[in-house]
């Protein structure tokens, strides 16, 4: 159904395209009547269709690239666009751009509203087809009101990027547009490789520079890459189902299928009983999520934390999990910034949040305490500390050191904390605990130190844990802790804004 649904607002946009006078007044022939007002108007909608010109769209095409106006519809659903300031043009009169054959009805970007799913949005689209999408006064105050319009009844904003960036002919008044508007792209760099080559001497591709890969792998910048323009865009549309349209609104609640009552027998299991052997969190996510659908957000980048979307019992929640997979699920610097940046999201959007702990503590070395592991690592403390959404914990095994107090533990105001049988909240691991504690002397002393602390009973007994939970029962208890907690009012003490340690 997706292609066809691709199919079909492909063959719209080429009807959109059609035939038709490039940029440029209409010239009527010596003695022919001048074009009346509605004649003139169709002429410009006709170029404003057509962007840079048909040759550009091709060039587009040839790149693997859809145009501005291919890209809206795609992502929007059939017939709902409704297009903003079709006619206006850029106002520079500087090195030749006042002539004709340089204004083009709309600039470089389209603007305007639709709906995605039934649900309002409000959209910009990037045109590269005309002077490759760079940002001039015209085309900030475009984008700017569209801005204002969704701010004002409620509604996001999709910016959909396609440009070189400030156009240079224009100077000080395009930068005055990136002042009021912010913008990324493909290839997003503060300067590019010439300039790179000429203060470092450094030799740097444009991919390498800003590509993909390096933005979501080794930056952080960019959340998610995909093959093409309608692989993102629909990946997109599926994103935009598990938001709010503002922070005014609850977290959205969908028509479920999955019995919220769902026993889930695999996760009795999934645990292995050797401590140092890893498995899976993803495999936990997916099994306690409504249909095993889980939006994972920065996949590639810290992938010892995992962080993303999911549904339980139709209600969008915020996940976040240790990756025992990677780094035995240590939090680092780069994984703290991840998570926390998550948690404030979902807290600023009203969305609940659940997190699965397995972490050992954090990552030692002095990369990162140069790298200052303590400022970033309290971001996440931070985060959790302050949200006041429902948050509900589930300790799947290790729960070690100042690592357990980060992952949403009850002492930062957690609403549920629950514990595996496998759980092991303590100091540290039995090893290296009995290593300090008897320096040497230690030839029966590990088996005592697990059989008092490398367990979930001192951490219940203290009130840290609600419950001891069958593994199984996660997802009964995590659909009923939401009901229960949908009502949820907490409040922090005034302040202008909070002070989290950048």
């Amino acid at each position: 159904m997706a292609a066809v649904r691709v199919l079909r607002r492909a063959a719209a946009a080429a009807r959109l395209r059609g035939a038709g006078p490039g940029p440029g007044p209409h010239r009527a022939a010596s003695g022919a009547r001048p074009p009346s007002v509605p004649e003139r108007i169709e002429e410009k909608r006709r170029a404003a269709l057509l962007g840079g010109g048909q040759g550009r769209i091709d060039a587009q095409h040839k790149r693997g690239k859809l145009t501005a106006r291919e890209r809206i519809l795609l992502l929007l659903d059939p017939d709902s666009f409704d297009e903003y300031d079709m006619f206006v043009e850029h106002r520079c009169s500087d090195f030749g751009m006042d002539s004709s054959k340089n204004k083009y009805p709309g600039d470089s970007v389209v603007t305007g509203r639709g709906r995605i799913n039934g649900r309002l949005a409000y959209v910009f689209s990037q045109d590269f087809t005309v002077f490759g999408g760079s940002l001039s006064g015209a085309h900030a105050q475009k984008i700017c009101k569209v801005m204002d319009q969704a701010a004002m009844v409620g509604a996001p904003v999709i910016g959909l990027n396609d440009s070189g960036g400030a156009r240079i002919q224009e100077g000080v008044e395009s930068l005055a547009g990136y002042a009021d508007i912010f913008l990324d792209t493909s290839y997003l760099f503060i300067t590019g490789p010439d300039v790179v080559k000429s203060v470092t001497n450094e030799d740097v591709t444009q991919e390498q520079l800003g590509g993909a890969k390096t933005h979501t792998t080794v930056s952080g910048v960019a959340h998610r890459a995909f093959e093409n323009d309608i692989d993102a865009l629909l990946n997109l549309r599926e994103f935009f189902n598990y938001l709010p349209l503002s922070n005014r609104d609850p977290a959205p609640v969908c028509e479920c299928h999955d019995p919220s009552d769902r026993l889930v027998p695999e996760l009795d299991t999934v645990v292995p009983t050797e401590s140092t052997k890893a498995y899976d969190m993803l495999d936990i996510i997916h099994s306690i999520a409504d249909e095993r659908e889980f939006f994972e957000i920065m996949p590639s980048y810290a992938r010892n934390i995992v962080v993303g979307f999911a549904r339980m019992n139709g209600r969008t929640v915020g996940i976040v999990g240790n990756q025992p997979k990677v780094a035995s699920g240590c939090l680092d610097i780069n994984s703290s910034v991840k998570g926390a940046r998550f948690v404030r999201f979902c807290d600023a959007f009203n969305i609940p949040l659940i997190t699965f702990v397995d972490v050992p503590g954090f990552l030692p070395g002095t990369a990162q305490e140069y790298g200052g592991i303590i400022r970033h690592g309290a971001k996440l403390l931070f985060a959790f500390a302050e949200a006041t959404v429902p948050k509900i914990t589930v300790i799947t095994r290790k729960a070690y050191g100042g690592a357990y107090d980060v992952m949403s533990s009850k002492h930062l105001r957690g609403d549920a904390n629950y514990a595996w049988p496998t759980a092991e909240v303590a100091v540290m691991g039995a090893k290296g605990a009995v290593q300090i504690i008897f320096r040497g002397k230690e030839a029966d002393a590990e088996a005592e130190y697990v059989d008092k602390f490398a367990n979930p009973f001192p951490a219940a007994m203290r009130g840290f844990v609600d419950d001891i939970i069958q593994p199984s029962t996660t997802r009964l208890r995590i659909c009923h802790d939401l009901d229960v907690l949908a009502s949820k009012t907490q409040s922090s003490p005034w302040k202008k804004h909070a002070n989290i340690p950048l």
